[in-house]
């Protein structure tokens, strides 16, 4: 495909275990532009106040922190002050920092900006929960991947099993469950569809499936060409 000069931005959002993440860096290595995961960088704010042992709730230090935060994404290794925390940040008990901190506005503030920075720039592909409804919502596509709350688990399950964790498919399946009802009760950016978002369902599809159903809709779209 040869990319015309506008600057392109996908969104792919969806609940925890849909495939977003997968989906969207196949998708930006297909296309030949830039990938950028919107919870790696909930998960490194989430990690770095927590070391700290920050008050959730606590707006005015958060922001303080927040202004001298240094996050630099580099060939998808996130570096944390210039350290590396790609593997650091994939730990379950991370992803639970993540949902805990993510409630604080000031947060989400802090990442919609790093988001939306790099979107000026950057050709890119965002996966998330509110990048089409909220983050980035004049992307040129956006994409909603969902799936049964039985396969999510299972492939979340799968994925702690290949990194040798010891938890069952039940604290699995609880964990999305709970993830899920907070993502999509919370007061600010719960977790839906864009309006003009394109809905998948990824049970019954593979990784491929879905890849080629997504291509066909940037090649509808008109944002490339052939």
């Amino acid at each position: 495909m040869t990319q015309k000069a506008k600057k392109i931005k996908i969104a792919i959002d969806g609940p925890a275990g849909s495939g977003k993440s997968t989906i969207a860096q196949n998708l930006a290595n297909l296309l030949n532009i830039n990938y950028l995961n919107s919870g790696a960088l909930y998960r490194i704010i989430g990690y770095y106040l927590n070391e700290r042992k920050i008050d959730p709730k606590d707006s005015k230090i958060i922001e303080n922190i927040l202004e001298k935060l240094n996050i630099e994404i580099k060939n998808n290794r996130y570096f944390l002050d210039g350290k590396d925390v790609t593997i650091t940040i994939k730990d379950s008990k991370i992803g639970d920092l993540a949902s805990l901190y993510s409630k604080n506005n000031i947060v989400r503030e802090k990442v919609n900006q790093i988001i939306k920075k790099i979107a000026e720039k950057d050709n890119i592909v965002v996966d998330g929960r509110d990048i089409g409804s909220v983050v980035l919502p004049d992307s040129d596509i956006k994409i909603y991947l969902t799936a049964s709350l039985e396969e999510r688990a299972k492939r979340r399950w799968n994925e702690e099993k290949e990194q040798k964790a010891n938890i069952s498919f039940t604290e699995i399946l609880e964990e999305i469950k709970n993830r899920d009802y907070n993502d999509s009760n919370r007061s600010i950016a719960p977790l839906k569809p864009a309006q003009d978002a394109i809905i998948i369902d990824t049970t019954n599809l593979s990784i491929e499936e879905v890849l080629q159903k997504i291509l066909k809709i940037v090649k509808e779209s008109g944002i490339y060409g052939d």
